[in-house]
């Protein structure tokens, strides 16, 4: 770049920690979200990567107070942390840093090389092969060794992840119903959901069609993107499917940004370790976007803690997986802030 003095230029250079935290906000870039909003943006300086939310890319109808866009960057915190776990790189994360600017969710902070978590390396593997699966699951049940590690896996984040039991899917499933209804009768939401429905090679972001299912009749209703109404809830015909379903409701200790943003990488945490165990899943944050249904939650959860966000958690009926959702390109979410480099030194003598 030309720099003031006439004849000059000025070089830049990406020192070796900041090319740490790229990579990581690279694979950041898979991270799931609230309707594949992806609304998240780093920027990247010689030994720290800030993680921003991206207030345009909140949802007005669905998410007013901001808290599932805080989850979804949550998640992205995650999937960078994990990323620099893996590769051996030491780092601290720090949440909320500024008072001051809302939108700052996270500062992760480059402290040099350590030893690769193996851990880590396992979640890195399924960051790229991991999608939100709505079909039906196997009628198979899942097992309760792979379940007991996605509630130890939470767990290390300072959340729960609360497993409903057979005598729980009536009020999971009342919950449901109450932000279906609640949801689909708003012609404002109709509104925002279509738009955020993607047609095959349709934009970088939000959902596309070929992923979604078939409502059917499920014991728990997932999320009706078609707006049309998820119809009746009774589960004794023979048709049910998704009997084997498991469903988890990630837990917190509060109900502020803080606790939204550690519900993020819990539930990040919870995904990567099922898709690590051959698990499919999907989130459910339609249960979170009527406050009706989240009191019915809390209730169902003794009122010990505050429901975050959901997830469905099945064995796969296919091993064929479902299509993954698009992307937003990286120069769109990853800033990078280069150091001016050196200058040449005047030869001696």
């Amino acid at each position: 770049m030309p720099a003031n003095a006439p004849g000059r230029t000025t070089t830049f250079r990406i020192g070796p920690a900041a090319q740490e935290l790229t990579r990581a906000a690279l694979a950041a870039v898979h991270a799931p979200s609230i309707l594949n909003t992806q609304p998240w943006h780093w920027r990247i300086t010689h030994d720290a990567a800030l993680l921003y939310a991206d207030p345009r890319r909140r949802l007005p109808i669905l998410d007013p107070t901001g808290r599932l866009l805080t989850v979804s960057c949550g998640t992205a915190l995650h999937h960078a942390c994990v990323t620099l776990a893996a590769d051996g790189t030491d780092f601290e994360v720090e949440p909320m840093p500024d008072d001051g600017d809302p939108d700052l969710l996270a500062v992760v902070r480059y402290r040099g090389v350590t030893g690769p978590s193996a851990r880590a390396q396992r979640l890195r593997h399924a960051i790229p092969v991991r999608r939100s699966d709505r079909r039906p699951f196997a009628a198979r049940p899942v097992p309760q060794e792979a379940i007991d590690r996605l509630c130890r896996a939470a767990q290390r984040t300072d959340a729960r992840l609360q497993m409903t039991w057979s005598h729980d899917l009536a009020d999971l499933a009342v919950a449901a119903g109450q932000a279906n209804d609640a949801l689909l009768g708003d012609p404002r939401y109709r509104a925002e959901l279509a738009s955020w429905i993607r047609r095959p090679g349709e934009g970088h972001d939000g959902v596309p069609v070929d992923t979604l299912a078939p409502q059917g009749v499920r014991p728990v209703p997932i999320r009706d993107f078609t707006a049309a109404g998820a119809g009746t809830n009774v589960v004794t015909r023979v048709d049910v499917s998704d009997r084997e379903a498991r469903y988890g409701i990630v837990v917190t200790d509060g109900d502020g940004p803080h606790d939204w943003l550690t519900a993020g990488v819990a539930l990040s945490a919870v995904l990567l370790t099922a898709t690590a165990e051959h698990l499919a899943t999907s989130p459910m944050s339609d249960l979170m976007e009527n406050e009706v249904a989240r009191r019915t939650l809390r209730r169902m959860l003794g009122g010990v803690g505050y429901p975050a966000i959901g997830v469905r958690i099945g064995m796969p009926a296919t091993t064929m997986a479902p299509p993954r959702a698009p992307r937003r390109p990286a120069a769109e979410v990853i800033e990078v802030v280069a150091d001016e480099a050196d200058p040449p030194q005047p030869p001696e003598g």
